[in-house]
């Protein structure tokens, strides 16, 4: 039986007290306030081991338990005051309003891989709490109906063995990396290597829950078809808390097909890839090939080279994918002996970097393989890049000490869905989107070297890709490309990378962000901004 909200609020006081010993005097006012205010408003108890401060032993276990980026867990990072796991989404609703009346700064994380670590760090203003949404992560599977509900603190690695248990011949088109978490990755559009098939994972959504600026829990028909447009490709952290999708499940075969081919320099990798910058997007949309560049030893003397890896999903039997790549792409020389037929959830696998034969249920510990210091950055290419001009390319590589790059390719479904249609625009006429990373493992030492490299590596990709605006993607976020101010900012001032990541939608998201949340109460250094300051006069224009 829940205790009566004023006999747990005496409980949370006599505690508060024994939880806060040795805390400063601004950590214990923030606390107590939001710890007396949390009762007031939630219908289910809330237990106090649910709020870890810096005091308990696991708050930095916490803190860097779903960091993907290590460059936001460096000790000259701004840490949070404390950290809330709610149990129940009352809980949410209740932080949400004591985080409102209480005017405190408030980031939400549901996985943790945003590539600014701006869930878990706050740069514009502090002090600042995380609300974790790690202890939300429920699924439920309907085959029947071709749908499931999944909260917003699973990971799409979770969610796809759920889906597989339940059906061999479902799916979901999200994303390739199983630690990320569903709340935050579908905001951004989500693309996998079921995109060119069935769209983004933003694009299969039929429902979702969200808790507003108001605290109050809703769907889609209540949230009203404006802010559901907005949550599905605008960006987390913006309109609302998202705790659940609604998702449509999508056929696959009982029988898929991975592949990975790796060209070297010597032999042709770069003609290869300028035949398959041509082809990529004509491919049979069955057929997913993305290409992994990074340098590597080339021989016993260490000398280095530049290795293209072609890595591929096919939704079909190695059969007819030769016949497919025969008519499309025979420059890449598979043979069969390339090819490996699998069931589409060890695909997942597979793609995501997993030895082979490892089971599936790794899925379920949610876990990253490659969690490390890094920058990254991306562009949309709408030509294809010249020989000449990837010849370039490579000597920075070899600059660089552990840098990738990432060619994912578009076309199929991706262009025939309207740029409108939700606020990822991103679609006909994109050949394939570029993943810039730098990466490295000794903190902050070197680290202004390493972004210093990136940055004069994606100047030197200006006149190669589209420039007004020289696009990018809103789940890799950059910000290079310019932040908020503390409170609100101009839209003049946010245009300039609100048009990068949304186009022609950045209007649109804004409108919403004005009409939903006023007072800015969802924010971080690159949120949809609320204030009107310039607007009327840009849209005029």
């Amino acid at each position: 039986m829940m205790p009566s909200s004023k006999c747990l609020f005496s409980l949370i006081s006599v505690s508060v007290l024994l939880l806060l010993s040795a805390s400063g005097t601004t950590s214990v006012s923030i606390l107590d306030k939001f710890i007396h205010c949390l009762p007031t408003y939630s219908e289910v108890y809330i237990p106090l081991s649910t709020i870890y401060t810096p005091n308990n032993s696991t708050f930095s276990s916490i803190l860097e338990s779903s960091a993907q980026n290590l460059r936001f867990l460096v000790p000259s990072m701004p840490k949070p005051e404390f950290i809330f796991r709610p149990l129940h989404e009352s809980h949410v609703q209740a932080a949400v309003i004591c985080s409102r009346e209480l005017r405190i700064h408030l980031r939400v994380r549901s996985g943790g891989h945003d590539y600014e670590g701006l869930s878990y760090v706050s740069e514009i203003e502090t002090p600042f709490i995380i609300l974790d949404l790690a202890k939300l992560r429920s699924i439920n599977v309907g085959v029947d109906d071709n749908s499931a509900w999944v909260q917003a603190g699973a990971t799409i690695g979770e969610l796809y063995y759920r889906i597989a248990e339940k059906s061999n011949i479902h799916g979901f088109p999200a994303g390739l990396c199983p630690s990320v978490g569903v709340g935050g990755h579908i905001t951004g559009g989500a693309y996998g290597t079921m995109m060119r098939k069935y769209g983004l994972a933003a694009d299969n959504v039929l429902d979702a829950r969200i808790v507003d600026v108001s605290g109050r829990l809703l769907d889609r028909e209540a949230m009203g078809e404006d802010l559901f447009w907005a949550i599905r490709g605008g960006g987390g952290a913006s309109f609302g808390l998202i705790l659940a999708w609604n998702i449509k499940l999508v056929p696959v075969p009982a029988v898929v097909t991975v592949f990975t081919v790796t060209k070297t320099l010597k032999q042709g990798a770069t003609k290869l890839l300028h035949r398959w910058q041509q082809v990529a997007d004509k491919l049979d949309e069955d057929l997913f090939i993305r290409v992994i560049i990074q340098p590597a030893n080339a021989g016993p003397n260490g000398q280095r080279t530049i290795t293209t890896s072609y890595n591929a999903l096919f939704l079909g039997g190695i059969d007819r994918l030769l016949h497919v790549m025969e008519d499309s792409f025979p420059e890449l020389g598979l043979t069969r002996n390339d090819c490996m037929e699998t069931s589409w959830i060890k695909s997942v696998l597979y793609i995501a970097g997993y030895p082979n034969n490892t089971p599936p249920e790794v899925l379920l510990q949610g876990k990253s393989l490659f969690k490390n210091y890094f920058k990254a950055k991306s562009d949309f290419v709408k030509e294809p890049i010249p020989e000449k001009a990837l010849e370039g390319l490579w000597k920075r590589l070899l600059e660089e000490d552990s840098p990738m790059l990432i060619f994912n390719p578009y076309g199929g479904m991706m262009s025939k869905i309207s740029e409108s249609e939700i606020p990822f625009p991103h679609r006909k006429g994109t050949l394939f989107k570029i993943q810039y990373l730098s990466g490295w493992n000794d903190g902050e030492r070197n680290a202004t070297m390493h972004v210093d490299w990136i940055r004069r590596l994606y100047d030197y990709m200006a006149p190669y890709v589209p420039k007004f605006p020289r696009a990018a993607y809103v789940n890799y976020r950059d910000l290079d490309l310019g932040t908020n101010k503390k409170g609100n900012t101009s839209f003049i001032e946010a245009n300039a990378w609100g048009t990068r990541y949304f186009k022609h939608n950045f209007r649109r998201l804004v409108r919403v962000k004005i009409k939903v949340d006023p007072d800015n109460l969802f924010r971080h250094e690159q949120s949809i901004p609320p204030a009107p300051i310039g607007f009327e006069h840009y849209s005029a224009a």
